[in-house]
């Protein structure tokens, strides 16, 4: 019986950490703190992030992430995106995934995160007004 309840409790425990795995991660590479408002679900939380910050274990379900209360700087980040931001923008660090161009991990930055409602994202960070 014992070695049951052993068995049953580290699955528990191997089921809980896979979901815990199963958040994004947003890095700050620019050299002033970015403001990062988070809208999951019906719930928002804002953050603010220094430069060379990582802020880790957020849009657990996917969400959309604004960049300092910009309307047009609005992105659809999912559960297990990996994005970082880099001269006022956000971009795909990871995870690899075949059906996104530009991820491996590779020194250049990925293409922008898709943004929310607006429709696919740019080839390339749009000017900002």
């Amino acid at each position: 019986m014992p070695s049951r309840f052993v068995s049953m409790s580290g699955a528990a425990a191997l089921l809980m950490s896979s979901i815990a795995a199963e958040a994004a991660s947003i890095t700050n590479r620019d050299t002033k703190d970015v403001k990062v408002t988070i809208t999951e679900g019906g719930t928002t939380a804002e953050h603010t992030i220094p430069p060379m910050g990582v802020l880790d274990k957020v849009c657990m379900k996917g969400c959309i992430v604004r960049l300092n209360d910009g309307e047009e700087d609005e992105y659809e980040v999912e559960a297990e995106d990996i994005v970082a931001i880099e001269d006022g923008f956000l971009y795909y660090d990871g995870p690899d995934s075949p059906d996104r161009p530009g991820s491996g991990g590779g020194a250049s930055p990925a293409p922008p995160a898709a943004p929310g409602p607006g429709g696919p994202a740019p080839s390339a960070p749009a000017p900002k007004n």
